[in-house]
């Protein structure tokens, strides 16, 4: 289908980018037959359950872009229609009632029947809305902007528009891939109930004069603000800190808006006992016993103080109301500027909010599940909530209730990725696998993991599927150094022989504690890796969480010791117990951590391996100390800076066993891959890595791309990456 578009001064022709049908010449997985994929973005079911609405993106390597477009079907799947006809991407869909959906296109909020017809637009913001979401009885929308910020660059002379210098005076002037010099704000708008039209009038800034940002950098989304089922009060996410103090600081907070007021000083913070957000200061409050707010002036204040613990100093985000409008549950880590804590979820009842202090407000009730909570829903009795989180390398289901009984409601080879609830009784989920892209689902929650069942409603990618064979999937136990167990993938090429011998790849995770659950991704994709012919080696290493806080935080301040050993100790055991393995033609691979721990490795691995890849990796730790932008990662991680004099002995082994320092031992052919934009681990940490193994001699390649960042997300340079990463494999393992 083709799309005829009218430029100023002759027609232009446009191909509108939709599902591919694309016909395989092969029944092994290609980079062409990944990008050819739909994905699965959002979805919601409409107020009465009878209908879904789902947005999916798919991707033109040609135009070198993607395409947003919204799909309708029944609950159970059928009745599959595409919304979207035109080339302009919509996205994020919201049911305003049963015959209703709202989306962004063209940065303006726009409505339409459920067929796609009477489409017609409810803003008028000048094409500035980047997120919405309606209130309950439908009177008021919060609507996403950003503003110009000039916190920490100075906006340059009026005079001189041609310049492009940046006059920087504080930390955080650059976040993930950009400069900081908008943030975005929440505002509130009245709505017109018979039209739902936006009265552009009545936009108020719910952080009006404050240097905040809400949602947060660099992935928050209107996942960080919630309605309450009245439409009296909104609850937002918001890190009350900018320059050197928030590059320093996790610590978020969840607020309390008041609507109807719309007085920022009647803003509660509730994870603070209900202090008022107009207290607060960019060098932070918090609590005091007695329940009164008093300002402390160091991160080491809040530490000292025990009696400051319950104060939630650590990330604290995604606030969901109860049906019944009684409690707000969010997700808590406890502990500051530790981004890979422990994932809580905490519930705020309400009714204490006016008590002075409110000590019995907060309570957390998934403290028997030993790993992080990653999203949840509330039951219609508002008093179970369902969750999905990790454990033993799978995201499954879970439910608890406000006593903290956390019961598991499923057991499968697969990651749950997001949940909402359906109707009272079941609960719109999406899932994937390390063989099967997102895929949407419905849930019924049973008693127990036997009593649970679902069911799948949509197969976006089963036209591409069923062209391919699939790979295979095994788990291992294996022994480690310190003689403890550790749960290893090992995933084998389709039409798998065992009498064969296949090149195997070692796989390294990033994070540094991320884990190597059944994920889904375009870029490091095990289906791919094994259709290529390789065995993949991919060991929940020590750093990983699944497997218990203890076994999750042996990797701070320690990222060359244990979990190094378990990386070796995963592909030993693959070399000489699976017969399938050439332990002559071993590679190992990684991005992030994952490709720190392969310039590690390769200065390391008694010639175990026989060529390396590794992308966005941190190669100099001095370096990487100052020049990553969130500071408080190698505050956690390296335990002190640098030219510290008085150094803790965690500090000294980390800057000691950098992998920089062991260059005189590499002897084996490495690719390097980074981007110019990632800010997180910056592009010269990739540089200096292939510079010094060509300055060694050792055979290497660079692949530098100039406008991407941490990931690699344009079509063109995802298919660069896959054919560079094969053509290296290639040459060294077979």
């Amino acid at each position: 289908m083709a799309l005829t578009l009218l430029g100023s001064s002759k027609a232009q022709e446009t191909q509108v980018i939709g599902k591919s049908n694309i016909k395989l010449s092969s029944k092994l997985m290609t980079p062409e037959a990944m990008w050819a994929m739909g994905r699965i973005g959002s979805c919601q079911a409409s107020p009465d359950g009878k209908h879904i609405i789902y947005q999916v993106g798919y991707y033109s390597v040609k135009q070198n872009k993607s395409h947003q477009v919204l799909y309708m079907m029944n609950p159970d799947g059928s009745g599959q229609q595409l919304l979207t006809k035109g080339a302009k991407n919509e996205t994020d869909p919201q049911w305003l009632d049963n015959e209703t959906v709202a989306f962004i296109t063209g940065g303006e909020i726009w409505a339409m029947k459920l067929d796609g017809s009477e489409r017609r637009q409810l803003s008028k913001t000048d094409g500035n809305v980047e997120g919405f979401q309606f209130s309950p009885d439908r009177s008021k929308v919060i609507i996403l902007k950003s503003l110009p910020f000039h916190e920490v660059i100075k906006k340059n002379p009026d005079d001189l528009p041609k310049a492009t210098g940046r006059r920087v005076t504080d930390l955080m002037y650059r976040h993930w891939d950009h400069y900081v010099e908008s943030i975005q704000h929440p505002f509130v708008a009245d709505v017109e109930r018979s039209t739902f039209n936006v009265q552009r009038s009545t936009l108020t800034d719910l952080l009006e004069g404050e240097p905040y940002e809400c949602p947060m950098e660099p992935f928050g989304g209107m996942e960080q603000l919630a309605w309450s089922p009245d439409s009296k009060f909104i609850a937002f996410t918001c890190r009350t800190k900018t320059g050197i103090s928030y590059s320093i600081s996790t610590d978020s907070d969840i607020f309390l808006y008041d609507v109807e007021s719309r007085d920022l000083d009647k803003t509660r913070n509730l994870c603070k006992n209900g202090c008022e957000f107009g207290a607060m200061t960019d060098g932070g409050y918090v609590g005091s016993p007695d329940g009164t707010c008093n300002p402390t002036k160091t991160l080491k204040d809040q530490f000292i103080n025990k009696k400051l613990a319950d104060f939630n100093v650590g990330y604290d985000v995604n606030p969901k109301f109860s049906p019944n409008g009684r409690y707000v549950a969010w997700l808590s880590m406890k502990r500051d500027g530790y981004e890979s804590d422990r994932n809580r979820l905490c519930v705020y009842d309400l009714n204490e909010l006016s008590k002075e202090p409110a000590a019995n407000a907060k309570t957390y009730i998934t403290e028997s599940f030993d790993s992080s909570v990653d999203d949840f829903c509330w039951a219609s009795d508002s008093r179970t909530i369902y969750f999905i989180g990790v454990w033993h390398a799978t995201e499954n289901l879970y439910r608890t209730n406000l006593k903290g009984e956390v019961t598991q409601l499923s057991n499968e080879w697969a990651d749950f990725g997001s949940l909402q609830m359906l109707n009272d009784k079941q609960i719109l989920a999406e899932q994937h696998s390390f063989l099967a892209p997102a895929d949407l689902y419905i849930v019924t929650p049973g008693k127990t993991i036997a009593k649970t069942s679902k069911q799948q409603i949509t197969e976006v990618n089963k036209h591409i599927l069923d062209q391919l064979d699939k790979p295979s999937v095994e788990q291992y136990w294996v022994k480690t150094t310190d003689d403890k167990e550790m749960l290893t993938w090992v995933i084998l090429p389709p039409n798998f022989d065992k009498n064969k011998k296949y090149p195997t790849l070692l796989f390294c995770e990033g994070g540094p504690q991320s884990p190597v659950s059944q994920f889904w991704s375009y870029r490091w994709n095990f289906f791919i890796m094994a259709s290529q012919g390789y065995v993949v080696v991919a060991p929940n290493r020590r750093g990983l969480p699944g497997f218990g806080q203890e076994w999750l935080e042996e990797i701070s301040g320690d990222w060359t010791g244990q979990c190094m050993n378990d990386y070796l100790s995963a592909i030993d055991f693959a070399s000489n117990n699976l017969s399938y393995v050439d332990k002559n033609r071993l590679g190992a691979v990684g991005a992030s951590f994952g490709g720190f721990s392969v310039y590690y490795l390769a200065g390391h691995h008694d010639k175990r391996f026989k060529c390396f890849i590794a992308h966005d990796g941190a190669f100099n730790l001095e370096a990487m100390y100052t020049e990553t932008e969130e500071n408080w990662f190698s505050n956690w991680e390296y335990d002190d800076a640098y030219w510290n004099k008085d150094q803790t002995t965690r500090a000294k082994k980390t800057y000691e066993n950098s992998p920089h320092r062991f260059v005189d031992k590499w002897d084996t052919p490495i690719l390097v891959i980074h981007g110019e934009k990632d800010y997180r681990i910056n592009a010269t940490q990739g540089m200096s890595a292939f510079n010094a193994a060509r300055m060694k001699g050792i055979p290497a390649e660079l692949l530098i791309f100039p406008d991407e960042n941490h990931w690699v997300l344009k079509p063109q340079n995802g298919i660069l990456w896959q054919r560079t990463y094969f053509d290296w494999l290639d040459k060294w393992l077979k």
